[in-house]
């Protein structure tokens, strides 16, 4: 089980966000997890490489709190929302006078962030104008405002993601070569949902209980056919179209039990093809019937198989065999015996 638990923390420039956690227990999630552990503490430049929806505004928050710099402001940027000219004036700021209706100094997010962390989203989106800006400020630390000629240094960690391949874009000529470089000094691949489909049930059961509470809704169960329509889909849209489709399901679900909205439009997708494999599978399967779904103790699938139950569990995960799942109930506090 992981230790951490995802939450929504949106980015702030106030410092104060409460921790950021992931939800995991994949290899490929344990990887991703020793990668952030190894650059946070480390104060230098992050590109986080992954596909729409995976989650890199959340990794960029964990690098920040994960690092000397946790206690200072954490200010994200999205490249791609602002047309050229507003972008430059978003990150470096300006003087008055720099453009019309511009009666009073601003401050840019390279200055709000001076100490902490920027994170640069869709940095691949970045024109050419304001990458030379940028290169400017990695190689030195210094910048000027919009309609100023005074030189100014901060101290700014950044941490930028993409969903694009930057060597190709610096092969077309769309990103220079020498601002990749500076960005790239420790790139991390966010895998996508469907090369960590173990990790399916956590984020469904940590997505559906916080989606529950916001919409005034009460989930209990999660059925075993439902859980493994959602693991065997390919999610090309990631963790944000998981949630999309739970939020839906969430809203039309009653009397406690979760139930996918148009379940056709998630196509079932082996995640293996290979014959053995399948055999393997069905074979849990039908120990698993015979056992009544119980794994560990006398007469459980796990001693039925002559495996440790973590090692029947792991490859459950692995093909993508799911049982049904049961909200934990809470305890019942009684008075302590006396002695």
């Amino acid at each position: 089980m992981a230790t951490d638990r995802l939450s929504d923390v949106s980015a702030t420039a106030t410092g104060r966000a409460s921790r950021v956690s992931l939800i995991g227990e994949s290899d490929a999630f344990k990887h991703l997890m020793f990668r952030i552990g190894e650059v946070a503490p480390t104060g230098a430049a992050v590109l986080l490489l992954g596909e729409t929806g995976t989650g890199k505004s959340l990794i960029a928050q964990a690098i920040h709190e994960r690092s000397p710099q946790c206690h200072e402001r954490f200010v994200a940027v999205n490249c791609a929302a602002l047309p050229p000219t507003l972008l430059e004036i978003e990150l470096f700021g300006h003087e008055p006078g720099a453009f019309t209706d511009a009666k009073h100094p601003e401050i840019g997010r390279f200055e709000l962030a001076h100490g902490g962390t920027i994170f640069l989203d869709e940095v691949g989106e970045l024109p050419l104008e304001t990458q030379a800006k940028l290169l400017r400020f990695l190689q030195g630390g210094e910048f000027e405002r919009l309609g100023s000629h005074h030189t100014r240094h901060v101290s700014v960690r950044v941490v930028a993601a993409t969903n694009r391949d930057m060597r190709e874009e610096v092969k077309s000529g769309r990103f220079r070569r020498d601002l990749y470089l500076r960005l790239n000094v420790f790139p991390i691949s966010i895998p996508p949902l469907r090369a960590r489909r173990g990790d399916i049930p956590l984020l469904a059961h940590h997505l559906v209980a916080k989606l529950a509470e916001r919409l005034g809704r009460r989930i209990d169960f999660i059925p075993g056919d439902v859980m493994e329509h959602l693991q065997r889909y390919a999610w090309p849209g990631n963790v944000r179209e998981l949630e999309n489709v739970l939020e839906r399901a969430v809203i039309i679900s009653r009397d406690g039990t979760l139930r996918l909205d148009r379940p056709d439009d998630l196509p079932v997708e082996s995640p293996v093809t290979d014959a053995l494999v399948e055999v393997e599978r069905a074979h849990i399967r039908r120990i698993l019937s015979l056992t009544g779904g119980r794994i560990e103790g006398e007469g459980g699938a796990a001693r039925t198989l002559g495996l440790k139950p973590s090692t029947l569990r792991s490859r459950m995960r692995k093909l993508g065999i799911v049982r049904s799942f049961q909200a934990p109930r809470a305890e019942s506090r009684r008075p302590p015996r006396e002695s």
